[in-house]
């Protein structure tokens, strides 16, 4: 619980920290940051005071002689977001037109998984992009298997004439009486100078911010663990806005990202030492060898040198999420062993093992068993060791250029300068890769004047059809 407060009172004070910053901006771009660190604070702040009142709740319960669950609880892990694209549907009279007033906003995402929270760099949002692309690598980490995290896209209309606003009325403290006296009240007192110029909720449309740069929700989901694989995958949005507000942009409902989780079960060994191995039905011969249970496998080597050398180990037994684990007692000598039934080759067979002391039979047993545990509960993060890159440095606000037509096109081997040249001189494009959640656009985005030449330059893709075959829809 302290460690929780401490975390809080550092929010509040960063908060206060970011309201200041926002009251004395003079440029548009440093308003959006202080606006959106504004409104990551806010977050963070009540997520952290849920987990207090769970603390809190917990406690209770306790005093009252109601103990919490004993149930075994699967390891953690890191859960990783990268590549996040969302594509735009632009009007064609806006993006291929070039006609009516520039819309211009300053977006980005806020993800939540648990009491943790980050937050996407800002990107400036207008009709020349056909997709947002943040190029942040997320990592959150101490992941349980259960985890949903919460994707949110907010967005701020940009005005080119930029003057500071007055910030609005203060809102009432959100803060309970379960931090005690001392710790309470400095919360308060920190809420209370500062203003909260929104109204805060949960899942609401908006967060607190500024009157001068404020964010509002434009969409959001939810992923679990079953939208984890390697790649890319498309994931629905819920969206949360309308065509009349200020700060809509045109979502055309789906967002394009790698989900990737590595489990701590997977990341590093789970238990090594001496264990005797049965290789022959004969019960009285036994091998010695130092076992090292790892990822999938329980891997026999003969000593624990062979294992610092990189050597070929004795035995592989394979432990996967079906894996049955027991300990007997049935043997000739009367000793405890256990037994691994797991399936090799597409064959159900059967390993034991058993250890120098009655204690290593216990700590082996519990090991194993809570191994396969952790797998069944990860599910298919189990299946492979996945990728995931070291989160690069925070940029400033970026303007994206292009598509993520032409940057994933870059990624198979084809540049996209080479692209943006060949768009140039009116010749043949080189053909591009398209991004998984274009199989549902019905939209043709080619179209040939009498000079047979291209009549745009800065298309995502373009197609080439014979011309009596083309139908516009």
């Amino acid at each position: 619980t302290s460690n929780s407060v401490r975390k809080l009172l550092l929010e509040v004070r960063m908060r206060e920290g970011a309201s200041k910053l926002l009251a004395a901006c003079s440029q548009r771009e440093q308003a959006l940051e202080a606006s959106k660190s504004l409104l990551t604070c806010n977050a963070r702040i009540l997520a952290l005071l849920s987990q207090l009142q769970k603390m809190r709740k917990a406690q209770i319960l306790q005093r009252v002689g109601r103990r919490p669950s004993e149930d075994v609880e699967p390891c953690t892990g890191k859960v990783a977001l990268s590549d996040l694209r969302i594509p735009l549907m632009w009007k064609d009279s806006e993006y291929f037109k070039n006609k009516g007033e520039l819309h211009r906003c300053a977006v980005f995402c806020l993800l939540q998984c648990g009491t943790e929270i980050q937050d996407t760099d800002l990107v400036m949002v207008d009709r020349t992009l056909t997709d947002i692309c943040f190029d942040d690598t997320i990592v959150f980490n101490n992941v349980a298997p259960g985890f949903q995290l919460r994707v949110e896209l907010y967005s701020s209309c940009v005005v080119e004439d930029f003057s500071p606003a007055v910030l609005g009325s203060r809102k009432a403290s959100l803060l309970g009486g379960s931090l005690g006296r001392s710790s309470g009240k400095k919360i308060r007192a920190a809420f209370e100078s500062a203003a909260f110029c929104g109204s805060i909720s949960t899942g609401g449309g908006e967060r607190p911010g500024s009157m001068g740069a404020k964010y509002n929700l434009l969409a959001h989901t939810t992923l679990t663990i079953e939208h984890i694989q390697e790649g890319f995958k498309t994931h629905d949005l819920s969206l949360s806005t309308t065509e009349d507000s200020p700060h809509w942009l045109p979502l055309y409902g789906n967002m394009c990202c790698r989900l990737a989780a590595q489990p701590q079960c997977m990341i590093q060994p789970v238990i090594s030492g001496q264990i005797k191995v049965k290789l022959a039905e004969d019960f009285n011969y036994w091998e010695d060898v130092y076992g090292v249970l790892r990822r999938q496998t329980l891997l026999c080597y003969q000593s624990e040198e062979d294992l610092e050398s990189e050597e070929e180990p004795l035995l592989v037994i394979p432990i996967r999420k079906d894996t049955l684990v027991c300990v007997s007692e049935s043997d000739p000598v009367q000793c405890h062993y256990i037994c691994i039934s797991t399936q090799r080759q597409g064959d159900d067979v059967t390993y034991t093992l058993t250890t120098h002391t009655p204690e290593d039979i216990q700590c082996w047993d519990k090991a194993l068993q809570q191994h396969v545990y952790n797998m069944s509960q990860w599910k298919q993060c189990c299946d492979n060791l996945m990728k995931i890159d070291t989160p690069s440095s925070r940029k400033s606000i970026t303007v994206k250029q292009g598509s993520l037509f032409h940057e994933i096109g870059s990624k198979t081997g084809r540049s996209s300068i080479k692209t943006r040249k060949a768009l140039r001189e009116h010749s043949t494009p080189p053909r591009l890769f398209i991004p998984p959640y274009c199989q549902k656009w019905s939209i043709c985005l080619l179209v040939i004047d009498d000079q047979k030449s291209w009549h745009h330059r800065m298309w995502p893709f373009i197609v080439e059809l014979p011309r009596d075959k083309i139908t516009l829809r």
